[in-house]
């Protein structure tokens, strides 16, 4: 089975860097995946990206070692395993505010005994290059599980979220997170108020809690946004894919 190399490196403490997918193309993430990135992730929550199209996206990113990932449409047992039997390495859940949705989240993209993920048929081994029994046996493992924080309500709960067994990494929303917090929407926020949020949740994401919890900001946070709040080594990192699809990736 092979081995999902953005979650070693988020384990590791290394930053892991990608494309979030607004465009529903497999050439397009072809090309972006042959580019190098650690990871690719496709919108499913805002953009009219189907099922059948999606994994095809995936088929295309599976020709390079980059880790095929989604943003799930909702949060629950349908949202969640219709992405992973498609072969995703890995899902966003969106807008996690509270422990119980992050329970959601961990049940459902997992196996039993540690879940309640259901056994069917799909591409999901196929995507990992191995057997169904093999992938049964390690999807668990490889598997990356990511909560969005983007609500100020989260800020209130995040102990609570990160503490959740089978969740992996968060990754901030930017844009609703200001909203939510009377702050005008912003791709480089410049409030203090939302400053002192990222480091609230950086704060939390770093107290021993057992598996470490990485941090990744974006979808659409640009570099100098990144490097004005200083670049965490711990956190995955995205771009817009609309600036991505020509050149290397770093």
């Amino acid at each position: 089975m092979t081995p999902n190399e953005t979650k070693r490196k988020l384990r590791e403490g290394k930053p892991a860097v990608g494309v979030w997918i607004a465009l529903g193309d497999p050439i397009i993430v072809e090309r972006l995946a042959a580019q190098g990135w650690d990871w690719l992730c496709v919108d499913t929550e805002h953009n009219p990206i189907d099922l059948a199209t999606m994994t095809a996206m995936f088929q295309a990113i599976g020709r390079y070692p980059c880790a095929p990932m989604a943003r799930i449409p909702e949060v629950s047992e349908l949202g969640i395993k219709r992405i992973l039997d498609a072969g995703a390495w890995g899902i966003v859940a969106p807008n996690i505010k509270t422990r119980e949705e992050a329970e959601i989240v961990a049940a459902y993209a997992q196996y039993p005994p540690r879940g309640r993920r259901s056994i069917g048929s799909g591409r999901h081994a196929l995507s990992f290059r191995t057997d169904v029994a093999t992938y049964l046996e390690r999807a668990n493992d490889e598997i990356l599980r990511v909560v969005q924080i983007e609500h100020v309500d989260a800020l209130r709960n995040l102990d609570a979220i990160f503490s959740v067994p089978g969740i992996d990494a968060c990754f901030i929303g930017p844009n609703d997170l200001c909203a939510s917090m009377g702050l005008l929407p912003s791709l480089e926020p410049p409030h203090r108020e939302f400053d002192e949020a990222i480091h609230t949740i950086l704060a939390a994401a770093r107290r021993p809690r057992g598996p470490r919890h990485d941090v990744g900001r974006g979808p659409r946070a640009r570099p100098s946004c990144r490097a004005r709040r200083g670049r965490s080594r711990e956190e995955p990192t995205a771009g817009a894919a609309d600036r991505a699809t020509s050149g290397r990736a770093p």
